[in-house]
């Protein structure tokens, strides 16, 4: 074989290990919650120009904008659905998206930890309230008197309530969806909103309405804080370069007010429907959605405590054997189990001692952002699953083991038998019997608890569910839903666990035979 043929071989495995690596496509991607109409929009196909995302597909302003900059820089469209709090950071600086256009204004706070283009929409900030309340007809801020007031999370529409003379300002919430639940209820009088999202609102929801206001009468704020802009990572002035030219030269000022006015009018809803009329719709509708996000939650939990229970019994049985030692134990094998030991402790204490929520944030950005550690959002949740249930379970089995009476091990020991065999024939059956209730308990844990992997972009049930609220505004019914599906998925294995447990227990009468002799023993 010629030099020139193995060493081109050879540039080409270097060509294909580096773009391995460093994880280079002809991708854009792009993260946007799909959930905040009408800048973008979850739903189950691929009608009025939706792209294709987990679970479903996306559409809305922001997608139609973000189609336009992929094909101006050459770039395959990818859109990843992620949480809003992720979007604030984590998501771009972690190198899982390159792009955030998700309805985001480029206020000063966010301008420290991103890189904001030129705005893609001009807004203004308005209040949306019940269209026969009694703070219907106000034509000034000042007009609020007694009014609780709210706005989401980490938002101008937050901080500017303060210029509200007299108003209770409420705590702030996640989502709008969340704040159209609270006004729908009484629970507040009105919250701050953009003008798009507040027409969304009104068009979903035929009850509310927004109330405008002029310089004179309105908030006063930088109108670069209310402009929406694409979010980048702080640095790439490249990057930024390209999309200012793309926002300068292909989407002027008319074409934005054409895609939105467009954007509107294909927004999913807009329907006045009875409370079963939403719940019958959305069932039809989005069955399929609900299906899938159900099947990857029992996928997630399911794996998740099975894997746990194999590493919470290999640590807890690292745990014993250090308790099993004596004078006569070796000297390296002893401080190697207590080095093992305080590993084990340290490691449960993290894990029980800090939120999932918390945990799938640090391992699944922080990986990436600190380690270049790129995990797939599945593989993520399966791992951050695993080791959460790993270090519940390795108490829980600690504690069978440590219930069985001490007798039995010097019996076993007594009569020759090794640690695997005296574990093995002994211990672990009487041990499984007396957690299988705990270890039913935390599967049931891990069903719920799948719903904050959402923040790492995971289409489990809870995920689909805030999506197909946060496009129709309409939060109460579909959570209703929801919390059927999960009652249900709950009591079933409830029941099931019930059932293994009877049959491990055995008859709970048992019968007396006579003796050869006649005599009943």
């Amino acid at each position: 074989m010629k030099f020139s043929t193995i060493k081109n071989k050879i540039l080409i495995l270097l060509v294909f290990i580096a773009t391995f690596v460093t994880g280079y496509s002809d991708d854009i991607k792009v993260g946007m919650e799909c959930g905040y109409a009408p800048f973008n929009w979850f739903q189950n196909d691929a009608k009025r120009g939706a792209v294709k995302v987990d679970g479903g597909y996306c559409g809305g302003y922001d997608v139609e904008i973000a189609k336009v900059i992929a094909k101006k820089l050459n770039k395959n469209l990818v859109i990843v659905k992620t949480e809003w709090d992720a979007l604030l950071g984590p998501a771009i600086n972690s190198g899982k998206v390159d792009l955030v256009i998700a309805g985001m204004s480029a206020t000063p706070e966010r301008r420290q930890s991103l890189a904001f283009s030129k705005s893609y929409y001009e807004s203004d900030l308005v209040v949306v309230v019940k269209k026969n309340g009694k703070y219907a007809n106000a034509k000034s801020i000042n007009d609020f008197a007694g009014a609780k007031i709210t706005g989401q999370l980490n938002t101008l529409h937050y901080d500017v309530i303060d210029q509200m003379k007299g108003v209770q300002k409420q705590t702030a919430m996640e989502n709008f969806p969340a704040m159209i639940v609270a006004l729908n209820s009484g629970k507040i009088d009105g919250y701050i909103s953009e003008r798009p999202g507040a027409m969304a609102a009104q068009f979903s929801n035929p009850d509310l309405k927004f109330i405008s206001f002029d310089k004179n009468t309105g908030f006063k704020y930088d109108t670069t804080e209310v402009n929406v802009a694409v979010g980048m990572k702080l640095g790439n002035t490249e990057l930024e370069e390209k999309v200012n030219k793309i926002l300068d030269e292909d989407l002027t000022p008319k074409v934005r007010q054409e895609i939105m006015e467009k954007a509107i009018q294909n927004q999913p809803g807009g329907n006045s429907r009875s409370f079963t009329g939403w719940v019958t719709y959305f069932i039809q509708k989005n069955w399929k959605e609900f299906v899938k996000g159900t099947l990857v939650t029992l996928f997630i939990s399911i794996t998740g405590t099975v894997v746990g229970f194999l590493i919470g019994l290999v640590v807890a049985l690292f745990r014993h054997s250090e308790s099993e030692t004596d004078e006569q134990t070796q000297k390296y094998k002893k401080f190697g189990l207590k080095f093992i030991n305080t590993l084990s402790s340290v490691y449960i204490a993290v894990f029980r001692g800090t939120p999932m929520i918390v945990q799938s944030m640090v391992i699944y950005y922080g990986l990436s952002q600190v380690f270049n550690i790129n995990l797939s959002p599945m593989v993520a949740a399966l791992f951050i699953v695993s080791i959460n249930t790993g270090a519940y379970m390795s108490e829980i089995i600690r504690g069978g083991i440590d219930s069985i009476d001490n007798g039995q091990f010097e019996a076993a020991k007594a009569i020759g038998m090794t640690n695997f065999q005296l574990m093995q024939s002994i211990i672990f059956p009487q041990m499984f019997r007396n957690i299988l209730p705990m270890i039913g308990n935390e599967l049931i844990v891990n069903i719920k608890d799948t719903s904050v992997l959402n923040v790492i972009s995971v289409t489990e049930l809870f995920f689909i569910s805030k999506s197909v609220a946060g496009t129709y505004s309409r939060y109460y019914e579909v959570f209703i839903i929801t919390s059927v599906i999960y009652f249900f998925l709950t009591f079933t294995l409830s029941l099931i666990l019930k059932q293994i447990e009877k049959r491990i227990d055995g008859p709970q009468h048992f019968e007396f035979l006579d003796d050869a002799d006649g005599e009943e023993k």
